[in-house]
């Protein structure tokens, strides 16, 4: 019952679209219809308001940084179920019809809260590719992609697999992405 419940709460808190309920209430539009339509951080920093963008990538770190903080906690054994269930919950939430974000603000609050080195790595190996490139996209699959080399090279745990599975889905929500890159379409992002 507790790997239910872990599971279910999780995923219902990472399913919360803080972007789509941000641009909404205070730019009264539907950040569906914006840019990429991704309701992320980076597509609400298209609609031109900065404060909407950062308070969106906040948040949604913070709601993968609560359930996976009270987990580790409290029933630390199944810390990496309530992490993957709040990252599915971002990326196919149930509220928008399982159309939802590319998952890499809440995977660096899942990161922050297993082992802070983690989210370090991945926050440099982002803003790296990030200020060599300006390609938001490019660095998110470079920056998921560390966690898994990092471990492969200098930590032999066998919860690897995990980072594993979330760097395919990381591709696999950047996939539209990895097509413009390759056709040299994709757009460059401003970040401040």
């Amino acid at each position: 019952m507790e790997i239910i419940l872990t599971s279910l709460i999780s995923y219902l808190i990472g399913s919360i679209p803080f972007g789509f309920i941000l641009t909404k209430i205070f730019l009264k539009k539907d950040i569906r219809s914006i840019g990429s339509g991704n309701i992320g951080a980076t597509n609400v920093l298209r609609t031109g308001n900065k404060s909407i963008g950062y308070s969106t990538l906040i948040l949604d770190i913070l709601k993968a940084v609560i359930p996976v903080l009270f987990t580790k906690f409290y029933i630390p054994d199944y810390i990496f179920i309530s992490a993957l269930s709040v990252f599915i919950g971002h990326v196919f939430p149930i509220w928008l019809k399982f159309k939802g974000g590319k998952g890499v603000a809440t995977y660096l609050g899942i990161l922050f809260c297993i082992n802070y080195l983690f989210g370090f790595i991945f926050i440099c190996s982002w803003l790296i590719i990030f200020f060599i490139t300006k390609f938001s996209s490019l660095s998110s699959i470079v920056a998921s992609l560390s966690i898994p080399v990092y471990l492969f090279f200098f930590d032999n745990i066998h919860y690897k697999y995990f980072y594993i599975i979330i760097f395919v889905l990381i591709f696999y929500t950047h996939r539209e992405n990895v097509k413009r890159l390759i056709n040299q379409e994709e757009s460059k992002t401003k970040i401040y």
